[in-house]
């Protein structure tokens, strides 16, 4: 899939946790290409950060995981863009703990934040995904066909937003609304950091799975956004239901890197 010159001009796009991360990077890709944007997350500086690259990037602080959250996000984004043609739900949290260790409303935080939250937001914007022909783009993680210790909370969120992703491509169809899933590998983001983990600890444990990634390195935020973008073009009108993997061949690796 290349470039194609025009073709997100004009379209309107929310991404949650966009201040940061693939969030960041997925924003600004849209509004290069001449999209309107509006970046949605809980903190309201990095969200005026990452607006600040493009005059056609707007940022709106709220919780997606709260119960008002997503009908506030859908309301601003209508008042401000006019309509949405995407909603790429981007926005998640991980607190690793192995089954024995893990407290409940830390679990249930990332539940909220990773898999309700996507939910309730494409179900209010549904009607005007529906008006406008749109695109979901969910982005997931890891595969349902192996473990990942210390993640069962966090991946079993990510398997689930998959299983959405089909169910809602079925549902949706009729009205003409694409749902694809962008399943990152690892990725240089600071969703680590946002768990309190060290920039000691950070390092070595990226050292450890960049060995069992085929390609031999962790992705780039940017990398992960190209493909984001491109499933929502009008190019990309026959996808649906569809999980892209992006992740250097982790998820089809028998082992390490050889």
């Amino acid at each position: 899939m290349g470039d194609i010159s025009g073709s997100l001009e004009g379209k309107c796009v929310v991404i949650t946790g966009g201040g940061t991360g693939i969030g960041r990077a997925t924003a600004h890709r849209f509004a290069a290409e001449g999209a309107q944007v509006l970046v949605t997350g809980r903190t309201a500086a990095r969200l005026e950060e990452a607006a600040a690259a493009y005059p056609s990037i707007s940022a709106f602080a709220a919780d997606g995981a709260a119960a008002d959250g997503p009908e506030r996000i859908v309301e601003a984004a209508v008042r401000r863009l006019g309509r949405i043609d995407v909603l790429v739900n981007n926005a998640a949290i991980t607190r690793p703990a192995a089954l024995g260790t893990i407290d409940r409303r830390t679990a249930e935080e990332q539940i909220a934040t990773n898999l309700l939250a996507p939910l309730f937001l494409a179900q209010a914007a549904l009607p005007h995904l529906a008006s406008a022909r749109g695109t979901i783009v969910n982005v997931s993680s890891n595969p349902p066909s192996y473990g990942w210790p210390d993640n069962s909370v966090y991946g079993s969120t990510k398997v689930a937003l998959d299983f959405l992703t089909a169910t809602w491509a079925v549902e949706l169809a009729p009205k003409g609304v694409r749902v694809v899933s962008v399943a990152p590998g690892i990725t240089a983001t600071p969703v680590m950091a946002h768990a309190g983990f060290t920039r000691e600890q950070i390092a070595a444990l990226g050292e450890g799975l960049t060995e069992r990634i085929p390609l031999g390195r962790i992705a780039q935020p940017g990398e992960i956004a190209w493909w984001i973008v491109n499933v929502a073009r009008p190019e990309a009108g026959y996808l649906t239901g569809t999980v892209v993997r992006v992740d250097g061949g982790l998820s089809v690796a028998a082992g390490q890197r050889t």
